[in-house]
């Protein structure tokens, strides 16, 4: 029985599947992401009974979607639509140039734990958080199966984090500093733990939760801090003679590359990030960061001098056992590309700034 896959290895499996393209089956009801889906795989999944789209809130409001189901909203798919008409309905991309959709038919009744599960998969899977769903009494042999309600508690569960290896690794802001690797237990991706000198478990450590960017951190982006916050911590944990920087592989405040970028082009239509990610369809910030809390755990520490602008960081450390002795602000020039994002990070994600 030890080869049959766990609940946390079946999640992973079926989030994997979605990203492929293949449809997974919830409950009693096939799910498949409509970023991903081929119109074959559509034709067929359209021929075994009536569709419904299910969408966030946040993507439901903008498109005056009544919603009957608290976080989420479901829409009678019309029988002539199409994977246009379904991707249209899921990527804002084009809302500016066809703001009217409709007229959408929204379901009040029934159980929708499936579709929300649905949404959680696809949202892990850094894919747009819209799944056409249908009712299968027979599901399809082959197909990964999940209970919903198991589904959605374990998604919510905090993952483990286990070292995987760690090494000296020089840096130009301090020499004497380690790389450390931590792989979560549900399957996701990979996160790093630079420690650099040799700080003491017993007192508060310098310490920095760093949300990966690739477009600030590598590129040098000049539409967000950063970049810059990363080279300053790294730089003050070096005059200080040791620190702890978590770099969290939590692009985009969690939505991912590829849905960071489809915000940013939203940016450019005139929405700032918190609008750009709502019209998404995803919460205002998506990050985990009892992650950072547990390799904190796993590494020692008990006790942070924390370098961030963000409360809630502050928060979401202490109630998972991390005690903040100070808050460090982390505050870093301004240009002409960022300053509206700095602005709305403090005026509607309570930033310090």
């Amino acid at each position: 029985m030890t080869l049959i896959p766990t609940l946390t290895e079946t999640l992973s499996r079926a989030r994997a599947d979605l990203r492929i393209g293949l449809p997974v089956i919830i409950g009693s009801q096939l799910v498949a992401a409509v970023e991903t889906l081929r119109p074959d795989r559509l034709e067929t999944i359209r021929a075994l009974g009536p569709a419904v789209l299910a969408i966030t809130e946040p993507r439901a409001r903008t498109l005056k979607v009544r919603v009957y189901d608290r976080d989420l909203a479901r829409i009678e798919v019309p029988p002539d639509a199409g994977l246009a008409w379904l991707r249209a309905v899921a990527d804002p991309a084009g809302d500016l140039m066809t703001p009217m959709k409709g007229p959408f038919r929204s379901p009040r009744d029934g159980q929708v734990d499936a579709h929300r599960a649905g949404i959680a998969l696809a949202k892990s899977a850094q894919l747009l958080p819209a799944v056409l769903v249908v009712p299968v009494p027979e599901p399809p042999e082959g197909l990964t199966r999940l209970s919903p309600g198991p589904a959605l508690a374990q998604m919510a569960t905090e993952a483990v984090m286990a070292p995987v290896a760690d090494a000296r690794l020089p840096l130009l802001s301090a020499e004497n500093s380690r790389l450390h690797i931590f792989r979560p237990d549900n399957g996701e991706a990979e996160h790093y733990a630079v420690e650099i000198g040799a700080p003491s478990r017993a007192k508060p450590v310098l310490t920095r939760l760093h949300s990966a960017c690739f477009t600030g951190d590598v590129l040098g982006s000049l539409k967000c801090d950063c970049g810059p916050q990363l080279h300053a911590a790294l730089t003050a944990m070096g005059q200080a003679g040791e620190g702890v920087l978590l770099y969290l592989n939590q692009e985009g405040r969690g939505i991912g590359l590829a849905n960071k970028m489809r915000a940013y082009s939203l940016q450019n239509q005139g929405f700032d990030t918190v609008e750009a990610n709502h019209r998404l369809g995803f919460e205002d910030d998506e990050r985990d960061f009892r992650i950072g809390a547990g390799i904190l755990r796993k590494m020692g520490f008990s006790s942070v001098r924390l370098m961030t602008n963000n409360p809630k960081k502050v928060a979401m450390l202490e109630s998972h056992g991390i005690s903040v002795a100070e808050r460090v602000p982390l505050i870093t020039p301004r240009n002409r590309h960022n300053t509206a994002y700095l602005d709305v990070k403090a005026a509607k994600s309570g930033h310090l700034l």
